[in-house]
């Protein structure tokens, strides 16, 4: 699948283990892959990617990466009703990406932060977030036809 997947996109949003670094570092490309490194900050086994203690211990392997180029850090914080709830998720992420930056030196750029959807992508954004995924707040009332497709 790595094969035929990277001529078609820019940036993976959710490598979530190093088993796919590195099939993605041996494909090589023309140009260096984009990938974001998924971190289950909210620690519910439904979710994916690596765990927040998992992450700092990365860097040896991002700085041996030749066709990969990491861009950030994405997490999913479990969902709330209230926001403020979700912080302390974004506010982990936040921390490991500067932990990472300071420990894979500048081989990577690691200055995105994806995190926050339409529940509370506004706390998201307090803590960071240079990226969120909007879909509830952008099609609600909609009727499901107008917002199908979109």
């Amino acid at each position: 699948k790595v094969e035929r997947t990277l001529p078609l996109i820019h940036r993976l949003h959710s490598v979530d283990s190093t088993r796919l670094l590195g099939a993605l570092d041996a494909v090589g490309t023309a140009r260096p892959v984009e990938v974001m490194l998924e971190v289950n900050c909210s620690g519910e086994s439904s979710k994916q990617g690596f765990a927040p203690a998992e992450v700092p211990a990365l860097a040896p392997a991002l700085r041996a990466l030749r066709n990969v180029r990491v861009v950030g850090l994405m997490t999913m914080a479990a969902y709330e009703d209230d926001p403020e709830r979700c912080r302390p998720s974004f506010a982990l992420l936040r921390r490991l990406l500067d932990e990472l930056r300071r420990l894979a030196g500048d081989v990577h750029p690691l200055a995105e932060l994806s995190m926050g959807m339409s529940n509370d992508f506004e706390v998201a954004i307090e803590e960071g977030a240079t990226a969120v995924r909007l879909g509830t707040v952008l099609f609600a009332g909609l009727p499901a036809a107008e917002g199908a497709g979109r």
